[in-house]
C-alpha cells in the first residue's frame, strides 16, 4: 500500500514534458508545473511567433512569462525522491546499464529478474507473479534474466532448443530430431549437462594444477634473478677492489673485465625478464580461464551451459611452450683468480694472463 501511494504522489509531481520528477519546478500563469529546463525548451521553439502556450492546456501567453523557481514545490519533490528510495524494493528497482529490462513494463522499465523460455520475454518481480499464481503458466520454464532469449530458439523451426545432438555436438529442437538430425544420438540438455559437468570438474582440476605449477616456476625464476643480480654485483665489487690495487699499466684491462661481467649479467637478465613476462601472461590467461570455468559450473541454464562449454573445450589449455633450467650461481672464480695473479705479475706477463679472464657460466634462461 505504501508503494502504491508513493506512485500516485510521484505522478502528481512529474513533469508533463520529460515525465520524470520535477527538477527546478516552475509554474506557468495557468497553474501547471514543469521543469524549468523543459518549459523553457518548449518556449524557445515558439520565440519566432512570439506566442507562448502551455503544453497541457494550450493556454497562450503574450509576452513570454517570467518564470521563477518554486522553492516549496522543489522541497516537496526532494522529500518525495528520498521517500521513494526508502520504500522501493531492490527487486523492483529500475533497470540500469547492462541490466535486463522487463518487457511488460510501460514507460520507465524495471529490472527483470526472470526470463520465460515459452513467452520469450523477461519480467520484473511484479509482472512475474502471474507465472507463479496462474495455472495457465504452470508449464512455462523460467530461467535467469537473459538478453539472449532468441539464441535459445531454433532459427529453422522457431521452437525451444532443449535437446543435445551428440552426433553433431550441437543443441537442437525436437523438430530437428525428426528432420536433419533423424537417427542421430540425442539426449535431453539436462542429461548432457550432467555428463559434461563431470568433465568440467576435471578441467577445473587440471587448470588449477597448471596454475599452481606456473606460479611455482615464477617464484623459482624470481629467486634465480635475485641470486643472479647479487652474484653479479658481488663479482663487480670484487673486481673493482682488485683492479684498484693494480698498477696504472693494467687500468685498461680492468675496464674490459668489468664490461665482460656486465655483459654476462645483461644477457642473463634479458632471458630471465623475457621468461617472466611470458610466465605472467600464461598465469593471467589461466586465471581468466579458471574464472570462466567457475562461472560456467554455476550456470543454471542448461542450454547456455552447453553452448559455452563447447567453446571452452575448443580453447582448452595449451601445453607448456618452454622449459626452464635455472642456474642460480654463475662462477666468477676464474675472474678473481686471474685478477689476483695479475696483481703479482709483471706487465708483460699480464698480457698473456688476460686471455683467461672471462665468466664461465652459460645463459640459464631459455624459452
Amino acid at each position: 500500500m505504501a508503494e502504491a501511494s508513493i506512485s500516485v504522489v510521484q505522478d502528481q509531481f512529474s513533469c508533463p514534458v520529460c515525465l520524470d520528477l520535477l527538477k527546478d519546478p516552475v509554474a506557468t500563469p495557468c497553474g501547471h508545473s514543469y521543469c524549468m529546463v523543459c518549459i523553457n525548451g518548449c518556449w524557445d521553439q515558439e520565440d519566432q511567433r512570439r506566442i507562448y502556450s502551455c503544453p497541457q492546456c494550450r493556454e497562450t501567453f503574450t509576452p513570454r512569462p517570467v518564470l521563477r523557481r518554486n522553492n516549496m514545490l522543489a522541497e516537496v519533490v526532494e522529500k518525495l525522491k528520498k521517500t521513494e528510495l526508502q520504500a522501493a524494493s531492490p527487486a523492483l528497482c529500475y533497470a540500469g546499464p547492462g541490466d535486463v529490462e522487463c518487457d511488460s513494463c510501460t514507460g520507465r522499465k524495471r529490472k527483470a529478474i526472470k526470463s520465460c523460455l515459452v513467452c520469450l520475454a523477461s519480467y520484473c518481480e511484479a509482472h512475474l507473479k502471474p507465472h507463479y499464481q496462474s495455472p495457465a503458466f504452470k508449464k512455462h520454464k523460467l530461467v535467469e534474466a537473459s538478453k539472449q532469449l532468441q539464441e535459445k530458439i531454433c532459427p529453422q523451426h522457431d521452437k525451444l532448443i532443449e535437446i543435445y545432438c551428440r552426433t553433431d555436438q550441437q543443441m537442437v529442437c525436437y523438430l530437428c530430431t525428426m528432420d536433419e538430425h533423424m537417427g542421430h544420438s540425442t539426449v535431453a540438455a539436462s542429461a548432457e549437462r550432467k555428463e559434461k559437468q563431470n568433465e568440467l570438474k576435471e578441467m577445473q582440476r587440471k587448470s588449477k594444477q597448471r596454475l599452481q605449477e606456473k606460479e611455482k616456476k615464477l617464484q623459482e625464476v624470481k629467486q634465480a634473478v635475485k641470486t643472479l643480480k647479487s652474484s653479479a654485483q658481488a663479482a663487480v665489487e670484487d673486481s673493482e677492489r682488485i683492479f684498484t690495487e693494480l698498477i696504472r699499466s693494467i687500468e685498461k684491462k680492468r675496464s674490459e673485465v668489468t664490461e665482460l661481467i656486465r655483459a654476462q649479467e645483461e644477457a642473463e637478465l634479458s632471458g630471465a625478464e623475457e621468461l617472466l613476462e611470458q610466465l605472467e601472461q600464461e598465469i593471467a590467461d589461466l586465471k581468466r580461464r579458471d574464472t570462466e570455468l567457475e562461472q560456467l559450473s554455476h550456470t543454471e541454464d542448461h542450454v547456455q551451459f552447453l553452448q559455452s562449454f563447447q567453446s571452452l573445450c575448443v580453447s582448452s589449455g595449451s601445453e607448456d611452450s618452454f622449459s626452464v633450467t635455472v642456474h642460480q650461481h654463475l662462477s666468477y672464480d676464474g675472474v678473481r683468480k686471474s685478477l689476483s695473479d695479475l696483481k703479482e705479475r709483471l706487465e708483460e706477463f699480464c698480457k698473456q694472463e688476460f686471455r683467461k679472464i672471462s665468466p664461465h657460466g652459460k645463459r640459464s634462461f631459455q624459452l
